[in-house]
C-alpha cells in the first residue's frame, strides 16, 4: 500500500490548483511509515500526535479504543477532515506540533472553569508536611517550608524534626 501511495501522489498533486505548494510540503514534510503489526503503528502514531489523523481499515473500533495522540480522528472513508473542520460539530482548531501528546482541540471544556481544593486531615500532615517542607527548603522556599514545619509541630508535637535540609558545598575552581 506504500508504494501505491508513493507511485499515486505525484497525479494527485498535479491535479490540486496549488500544485507547487503540495508539491513543497510533500517533499519536505511526505512520508510513508512500514510497521510490523497495528500495535506498533499505534504506538508511531501517537508518538506523532499529528492534528489530523484518518484511519481507513476494517477494524475501525480497535483503532478508536488504542490510538490516543490526536487532534481530531476520522475513522473509515467516509469521514474526512473537512467534515471536522466545516460540518460534524468538532472544529479545526486543533493541537500541532505533537501538542496532541498533552492536549486536544478546542471544545466547550477549554471554556470551563475548573476549580481544585485540597483538605488534609491533621494526620496526614506526617507524611504531606515532613515531605513539603524538604522539598521547599531545597528549592529555596523558606516560607513554603516553614508553612509545613508549623503543621509538624503542631499536630505532632511530642516529635523531634530535623528541619535542615543538606546544602552541597559549592566549590570554586579556580581559572573557571
Amino acid at each position: 500500500m506504500g508504494e501505491e501511495v508513493l507511485a499515486i501522489m505525484p497525479s494527485v498533486i498535479a491535479d490540486m490548483p496549488n500544485a507547487d505548494v503540495c508539491e513543497a510540503s510533500w517533499r519536505d514534510y511526505g512520508e510513508i511509515v512500514y510497521s510490523e503489526d497495528k500495535e506498533e503503528l499505534a504506538r508511531i502514531s501517537d508518538e506523532y500526535a499529528c492534528e489530523h489523523l484518518q484511519v481507513m481499515t476494517e477494524d475501525l473500533e480497535w483503532w478508536k479504543n488504542n490510538l490516543n495522540n490526536y487532534g481530531s480522528l476520522f475513522l473509515g472513508e467516509g469521514s474526512t477532515v473537512t467534515h471536522g473542520d466545516k460540518c460534524s460539530g468538532t472544529n479545526h482548531i486543533l493541537p500541532t506540533k505533537c501538542a496532541a501528546r498533552y492536549s486536544g482541540g478546542l471544545n466547550v471544556q477549554k471554556f470551563m472553569k475548573v476549580l481544585t481544593y485540597q483538605q488534609i486531615s491533621n494526620k496526614a500532615n506526617l507524611v504531606f508536611s515532613a515531605a513539603g517542607s524538604r522539598i521547599s527548603r531545597t528549592e529555596g522556599m523558606e516560607g513554603h517550608a516553614r508553612a509545613c514545619d508549623w503543621r509538624l509541630r503542631k499536630y505532632f508535637p511530642d516529635m523531634e524534626w530535623d528541619f535542615e535540609v543538606y546544602q552541597q558545598q559549592s566549590y570554586k575552581t579556580e581559572g573557571v
